[in-house]
C-alpha cells in the first residue's frame, strides 16, 4: 500500500470556487429540532438534491456549511441564514428551488445569492422577533411593557450548563412593542387544544421586540422574564416566539437584510 507522504491530505477536496448565502424558516412542529437536527437534515438534503457542495480535507470530510446565530430549540423563524461552499458555480435560485425540494416540509429555503464581502456574521447585529402571548389580557401586556420601557436596566438570571449568568434585557431591547388589539384577536390567537390552557379565552397580545447581538444573546424568554420581573407578568401558557428577521440595524431602527435585497417570501405559509 503506498503510503501518504508527510504533510499531505490524506483526502484532497476540490477547491472552493463558489459560495451561496441562503435564508430559510423553521415552521410549525420543525421549530422544536436542535441545531444540530436542522445541520443534519440540511447536509442530507446537500446530498439528495446533488448539490456540488465543498468538503473540509482530511480523513472525515464535511460539508462546507457556516451557520449564524441559530434561534432557540422551540422558537420559529423566517429568518435563519446559512453559507455554503461550492466547487463550481450555480444559479443560486436553482439551488434555492432544488434544496427546497429536498428538505422536509417545514424546513423551507427562501432566498439565495451569492456570496460577497463583507462576511455573513458582519451583516447582522440585530434580530427581531415576534411573540404571542396568550393567557393574559392586552392591556396587562401593555402594562407591562410599559413599566419594562421606564427602566434603565432590567437583569434576569439565566441558568446555563456552567452556571447562573445575570444578563442585562434593557440594554439589549432596540424597542418592544405591544401591536394594537383589533377584533377578534382572541379567537384568531387561542390555542388549537383548549386543554392547553386554563382559559384560552382570556387574552391575547402580540409583542414585537428588536434586540441588539449581545453576549450572551438575549432571547425571547429572557424578554419574558424581564416581563415578570418589572411587572409580575406571567402567561399561563407557552409565549410563542418566531424570528421574523435578521440584519443590521439601520438609522431608522429597520434591519437591512443580510443578502443584500429585500426580504423575499417563498416556499409554503408558515404553520407556527
Amino acid at each position: 500500500m503506498a503510503r501518504v507522504k508527510a504533510g499531505a491530505a490524506a483526502n484532497p477536496a476540490p477547491p472552493t470556487v463558489q459560495r451561496v448565502r441562503l435564508r430559510f424558516a423553521k415552521r410549525g412542529r420543525l421549530r422544536f429540532l436542535s441545531h444540530r437536527d436542522i445541520a443534519r437534515s440540511f447536509e442530507r438534503a446537500v446530498r439528495r438534491a446533488g448539490v456540488p457542495v465543498s468538503h473540509s480535507h482530511g480523513f472525515s470530510p464535511h460539508p462546507r456549511l457556516s451557520w449564524v446565530g441559530a434561534a432557540p430549540t422551540g422558537a420559529a423563524s423566517e429568518a435563519e441564514y446559512v453559507e455554503m461552499g461550492l466547487t463550481r458555480e450555480v444559479d443560486p435560485e436553482l439551488l434555492r428551488e432544488a434544496l427546497d425540494r429536498a428538505l422536509p416540509e417545514g424546513l423551507d429555503v427562501l432566498a439565495a445569492a451569492v456570496a460577497e464581502p463583507p462576511a455573513l456574521a458582519d451583516r447582522i447585529d440585530a434580530a427581531r422577533w415576534r411573540l404571542e402571548v396568550r393567557g393574559v389580557s392586552h392591556a396587562e401586556v401593555v402594562r407591562a411593557v410599559t413599566a419594562f420601557l421606564e427602566q434603565d436596566s432590567v437583569i434576569v438570571t439565566r441558568v446555563t450548563p456552567s452556571g447562573r449568568k445575570e444578563v442585562d434585557v434593557r440594554a439589549a431591547l432596540v424597542s418592544l412593542a405591544v401591536e394594537p388589539q383589533v377584533s377578534g384577536d382572541v379567537a384568531d390567537h387561542a390555542p388549537a387544544d383548549p386543554a392547553a390552557s386554563p382559559d384560552p379565552t382570556a387574552g391575547c397580545a402580540i409583542l414585537t421586540a428588536v434586540v441588539r447581538q449581545t453576549t450572551p444573546t438575549v432571547r425571547p424568554d429572557d424578554v419574558l422574564g424581564a416581563l415578570n420581573v418589572v411587572a409580575d407578568l406571567t402567561p399561563p401558557v407557552p409565549v410563542t416566539a418566531t424570528r421574523m428577521a435578521q440584519g443590521l440595524l439601520d438609522d431608522g431602527g429597520d434591519l437591512v437584510d443580510p443578502l443584500g435585497s429585500a426580504p423575499v417570501t417563498r416556499g409554503r405559509p408558515g404553520t407556527s
